[in-house]
């Protein structure tokens, strides 16, 4: 990941005893408030494994779908939240044998009891994207059930109890507890005042937003508010961006089949930036997207190398090979070269706007849409031609270019980091491109600072390469697959 451009403020697992202790404060918060019960409940139990059955360790057929290999929690076809007995033919995902139907004691948590409270949240919370709202306002019409929060197995934190030995805590309700002890972690490793983190988690004017995977919007947009809204000391979340799926070439993804793509084969043979910049643009955030070989290809070539790519490293050229590697002395400015100026700052407003909104693929297309404007202008301006009348003439033109450039690099730094910093490098401008402040994409440039030889942003790669890479994903999976059989 680190190797892709991303960095993590706090590694942590919820295996950590800070994690554990939280839980379980959680836990007896909620009982001794009245919102956790125990009563005996009805599960499936492997006679062969001589073992009570938690939700991932029963698979079936979806009542609700039809679909076949159903787990005990959820179907993966239509997404339904589900009981393990509420599946047909359901079997034993380690052994297959068929499991009976056992009672044993649990302890549940009173999710009915937030239906009022969670309408009500839902319907008026403007922020929440319609993928989530409209999901879960689905869920809320069919009314909510009481939800039991223990498992019989030996992994995850136990029930703070006596009677609750050989009982854990499920997973959906200790889990998002981990984005508070992760915080509180971070706090007290990295930062000197370490109740910091109660400015994001109890504080009025905090806005918490979750980054989530569709098929996880009923935790976090139903049991997590209603969780928080029970214990009475932490906000709730201000939005969930919820990514729809992400299929590679048109099929669902399977690591244990082979159609996947490692991190770290792809970085054996492309650089990251390329990555970033794809999955960006077709960004899952509002509908389902497909990786595709050839589309990927394509982007590289076409969006990449010849817009971004392009107008960069010509702009820059001039410069080296004309003005004695120096950035030029702008001459008088005209309407044109106004408009340009005008332009670069409404990107960046617009950028920000986006970036604020969570609309990163919309605001990566704004960022190219600039290198666009500075290969048109280019072109109308005709450098090459300035500059056989007069350094003079094409100075101008190169200098307005070249603040293009700067502005490209602070703007794609979140995107294309690698990319920021060669051009950040090549301008040879003061300070670190990843520590740069927004505002100077719209400051001047000094004139005469001396700029380093360019080279291209961007390798083109061969469009007959996705029929090679898609010939290798088949032959893994069918490899695989023969293996299985």
């Amino acid at each position: 990941m680190k190797r892709l451009g991303c960095s993590f403020d706090n590694f942590y697992r919820t295996t950590s005893s800070l994690h554990y202790q939280l839980t379980q404060h959680f836990f007896s918060r909620l009982l001794k408030k009245g919102f956790i019960y125990q009563t005996n409940y009805e599960q499936l139990f492997c006679p062969k494994c001589n073992r009570f059955l938690p939700d991932r360790y029963v698979e079936g057929i979806c009542p609700s779908c039809g679909g076949e290999k159903a787990r005990g929690d959820q179907c993966e076809a239509c997404g339904r939240y589900l009981k393990t007995t509420e599946l047909k033919t359901p079997y034993c995902a380690n052994c297959g044998t068929t499991p009976e139907t056992r009672s044993t004691n649990h302890w549940f948590f009173k999710l009915s009891a937030f239906q009022n409270f969670l309408d009500k949240w839902i319907a008026n919370n403007k922020e929440l994207p319609p993928n989530v709202k409209n999901y879960s306002l689905q869920w809320l019409h069919e009314g909510l059930k009481d939800w039991c929060i223990t498992r019989d197995q030996t992994w995850g934190v136990p029930v703070p109890f006596k009677e609750g030995k050989g009982k854990v805590i499920y997973v959906w309700f200790d889990a998002p507890i981990g984005y508070i002890s992760s915080t509180i972690e971070w706090a007290h490793k990295y930062v000197e005042t370490p109740d910091i983190w109660r400015d994001f988690w109890q504080k009025d004017e905090s806005e918490i937003i979750h980054f989530i995977g569709k098929d996880i919007i009923y935790h976090h947009a139903i049991f997590w508010p209603a969780m928080l809204h029970a214990h009475g000391k932490y906000r709730l979340p201000y939005k969930i961006v919820a990514g729809e799926y992400l299929t590679l070439e048109g099929r669902k993804m399977s690591k244990s089949r082979g159609w996947a793509v490692e991190i770290e084969e792809y970085l054996k043979n492309f650089d990251p930036d390329p990555l970033r910049y794809y999955l960006t643009v077709v960004g899952p955030i509002d509908k389902d997207a497909d990786f595709s070989w050839g589309e990927y290809i394509k982007k590289n070539n076409d969006e990449l190398a010849d817009i971004l790519g392009n107008f960069v490293h010509r702009s820059l050229m001039f410069t080296y090979n004309y003005y004695d590697k120096c950035i030029p002395k702008p001459e008088e400015i005209d309407e044109e070269d106004k408009q340009i100026i005008e332009e670069i700052e409404r990107i960046k407003q617009s950028v920000e706007k986006l970036i604020d909104q969570q609309h990163f693929n919309r605001a990566l297309r704004e960022i190219i849409s600039l290198s666009a404007t500075g290969n048109k202008y280019l072109n109308a301006k005709k450098p090459w031609k300035q500059i056989h009348s007069g350094l003079e003439k094409a100075a101008t033109t190169l200098y307005i270019t070249n603040l293009i450039v700067k502005a490209l690099a602070i703007l794609l730094e979140p995107f294309l980091p690698f990319t920021a910093e060669k051009i950040w490098e090549t301008l040879n401008l003061d300070g670190n491109i990843h520590e740069q402040n927004w505002d100077e994409i719209t400051k001047m440039l000094t004139p005469s600072t001396i700029i380093n030889k360019p080279t291209p942003l961007f390798k083109k790669i061969k469009l007959e390469t996705a029929k090679t890479l898609r010939k290798y994903l088949e032959k893994k999976r069918e490899k695989i697959d023969g293996k299985k059989n």
